[in-house]
């Protein structure tokens, strides 16, 4: 039986060893199973393609991240402004790929994060025609819950604020004003 000599870091075949130091951080996308993907809906119909998609910004090549970013973006945030039942259980996985550093569409996903904390299309509907919010599938309520995620991530912030990219931290401190934080 092979094993690793103690002095080396095991990353295991899709951990990322983080700068610095000999462990690996932790794999993203790792939640994905928890979430009941065939029982949301995404603008296409059933969310089932999330997690792949997902998996496709995580490990693919520059050219495969981009698209599969796309395609996410047209299913939980189509137009840039409109949510989907599915986007508050993806916006955790959003934001640990945007600290993931083989990502290699990170200020493409906090670009997208900034348009989901920034929606409120459906609440401006709700606001004209309250009935919207009597229907069993309320898309005011997914909206909020949207925004809500994001929210609930922020601390990420100051992290992605210390990349040495400019166009990560651009897009970090643009993020950080549609949450209301301060950047320095």
């Amino acid at each position: 039986m092979h094993s690793v000599p103690p002095d080396q870091s095991r990353t295991g075949q899709r951990g990322f060893q983080q700068p610095g130091t000999k462990m690996a951080a932790s794999t993203p996308l790792t939640g994905m199973g928890r979430i009941s993907w065939s029982e949301m809906r995404d603008s296409t119909g059933s969310a089932t393609a999330i997690p792949l998609l997902l998996s496709s910004v995580a490990w693919g090549n520059a050219q495969t991240a981009a698209a599969a970013l796309k395609d996410l973006r047209e299913r939980i945030c189509q137009y840039g402004f409109v949510v989907e039942q599915a986007t508050a259980a993806t916006v955790p996985f959003l934001w640990e790929l945007a600290q993931a550093p083989q990502v290699t569409c990170r200020p493409q996903i906090l670009h997208l994060l900034k348009n989901i904390a920034d929606t409120r299309q459906w609440e401006s509907i709700a606001g004209a025609y309250p009935k919207l919010l009597n229907h069993r599938e309320n898309p005011a309520v997914w909206e909020r819950a949207a925004r809500e995620a994001v929210h609930a991530h922020q601390d990420a912030l100051d992290v992605l604020m210390s990349e040495d990219d400019t166009e990560i931290t651009h897009a970090t401190t643009e993020l950080a004003r549609t949450l209301g934080r301060q950047t320095c």
